[in-house]
């Protein structure tokens, strides 16, 4: 199986145990025979939005989020250079990075956001 790789809100939403990851999605991270990922890309994001006070988090928050299995890949300069190739779909940086990462490792990205769709990379509906 491809490598799954976890948008931010995903991998939050795994590790809170949210309702907004959809049933099938929980499932299909539960059982992924090849490796979950996220980035430090999300790490650099979720530091970011606590400092402003815009997310409610665990200082945990990345500690419980490995020790539920997924592994966290660095940010390589290919990849900060592969998000110059990618066509203005989105403009948050973060996520275009993401992107990037995915379609360089062959990953899946598993996002609720569907704006990613409009990129050549494999995508999982996160909501469902």
């Amino acid at each position: 199986m491809r490598p799954l790789l976890l948008d931010t809100h995903v991998a939050l939403w795994l590790v809170m145990d949210s309702h907004r990851l959809g049933a099938r999605t929980r499932e299909v991270l539960e059982s992924a025979d090849g490796p979950v990922l996220a980035s430090t890309a999300s790490v650099w994001e979720t530091t970011i939005k606590r400092s402003l006070g815009r997310l409610a988090a665990p200082d945990s928050l990345w500690d419980d989020i490995v020790a539920s299995g997924v592994d966290i890949i660095g940010i390589s300069r290919e990849d900060a250079e592969a998000v110059g190739g990618l066509p203005l779909h989105h403009r948050d940086p973060f996520d275009r990075l993401l992107i990037a990462q995915a379609r360089r490792r062959g990953a899946t990205f598993v996002t609720a956001d569907r704006r990613v769709a409009l990129y050549d990379v494999g995508v999982t509906d996160a909501s469902q």
